[in-house]
């Protein structure tokens, strides 16, 4: 079997696995349309490429993803390179999403936390700074879930031994997401 080959199997095995995940998605879909609709906001974070990822979906929401609509309001907590570098420097990077999370985060806002493997402290720690702040949390990992398993409200774990596909199903379900609030937020 060819490379190609061999890892388009291995993207359609870990993408067709991730069905088990629909109804998790759908109550994901629902908490993120509960605090859009209370005028409420989205914090998403992640480490590496799942900081890109985070960026990506935060533009979805405040652009679009499909269809023209107003704003939603999605702020990815790894973008501001002088605030995480700050942090980093005075405190830890271990602190750069937590204390993030206590100054812009309110009741009623939704945290979601991306990682590949699940052995990010900083996500874990923002988990839980958003558990003390009110803030409803959900948590997309890989693998087995690593030490963050069993701490957001929600959780979709994306199991698998690659972290490229990992990373590529994480990609749809949020696209997934994305594309189920569209339907139904107010396009004005």
């Amino acid at each position: 079997m060819t490379h190609f080959k061999r890892s388009l199997k291995n993207a359609v095995e870990t993408l067709q696995a991730a069905s088990v995940h629909e109804a998790v998605l759908l109550q994901v879909a629902d908490a993120l349309e509960q605090t859009f609709l209370a005028g409420q906001k989205l914090l998403i974070c992640g480490n590496g490429g799942s900081a890109s990822d985070a960026a990506h979906i935060a533009c979805e929401f405040v652009c679009r993803f499909v269809s023209d609509r107003r704003p939603y309001p999605a702020l990815a907590l790894n973008i501001d390179a002088g605030l995480l570098t700050a942090i980093s420097n005075d405190y830890a990077y271990q602190d750069a999403f937590a204390r993030q999370v206590k100054a812009f985060g309110q009741k009623g806002d939704l945290l979601i936390v991306i990682s590949t493997s699940g052995k990010s402290r900083n996500l874990l720690d923002a988990i839980e700074e958003a558990r003390r702040v009110g803030v409803k949390t959900v948590a997309l990992l890989g693998r087995q879930g690593g030490f963050t398993k069993g701490a957001a409200d929600l959780e979709i774990i994306v199991e698998g031994t690659e972290t490229a596909r990992i990373q590529e199903t994480q990609k749809f379900l949020l696209h997934v997401l994305c594309e189920l609030l569209e339907e139904r937020l107010p396009k004005e």
